[in-house]
């Protein structure tokens, strides 16, 4: 698998990149924060080889490698697309900014709430 190809194959389908906000990647997501989440061609990435799935979730393109593959994937696009690492979380940070108010009310209730679920659930007992 040519790691290198497979990059430049994704820029052009994400709309380029000056469409890439951030970059990053978890065990086995290649996760992007899109300027325009229009300018990307979902079907068409999909089709790539190396890639088993590709949704949008949280204000985030999620493209999925596989483990062990996403790193070496990640590694080449970030050099192909002229960005800087970013981790997990700066993603999310990004990615929240794009999201609507009820979604970030809803995000701001489970952040604070799922912690919390395993205390709730031990004093039931």
């Amino acid at each position: 698998m040519d790691f290198e190809q497979i990059s430049r194959s994704l820029l052009p389908l994400l709309g380029g990149k000056e469409n890439i906000a951030s970059a990053a990647h978890c065990a086995t997501r290649l996760r992007l924060v899109l300027v325009d989440d229009a300018l990307a061609d979902q079907q068409a990435i999909g089709k790539i080889e190396g890639v088993k799935g590709c949704f949008r979730n949280a204000g985030q393109m999620q493209i999925i490698f596989g483990t062990g593959v996403v790193n070496k994937v990640y590694a080449a696009f970030i050099q192909a697309a002229g960005i800087s690492e970013s981790s997990k979380s700066e993603a999310a940070d990004i990615a929240a900014k794009k999201l609507n108010p009820f979604q970030r009310i809803a995000r701001l209730l489970s952040n604070i709430f799922v912690p919390i679920i395993p205390a709730i659930v031990a004093s039931a007992c």
